[in-house]
């Protein structure tokens, strides 16, 4: 399953997404989308999680809670065309 996860800290590195979502399950990869050409975050990134249940699972539990001082957007990520 892949899920979005936005409105997240701009301080946020790809291993802190990680470890949050670990609690949850197996995580495939982490990836926390960056400007090209500064290379800071842009407050958002995309979490793939090979368990659909536990993909679920963190949905329902981090949609709407706070981290780092902002309220996670966490939702299952739509396809790219």
């Amino acid at each position: 399953m892949n899920i979005y996860v936005g409105n997240l800290n701009y301080r946020i590195k790809e291993a802190d997404l990680q470890q949050i979502m670990e609690d949850y399950g197996a995580v495939s990869s982490v990836k926390v989308i960056t400007d090209r050409e500064t290379g800071k975050s842009k407050g958002f990134g995309f979490v793939e999680m090979s368990d659909d249940n536990e993909g679920a699972k963190a949905i329902a539990e981090l949609n709407g809670a706070e981290y780092e001082g902002r309220t996670m957007v966490v939702k299952e990520a739509r396809p790219k065309f």
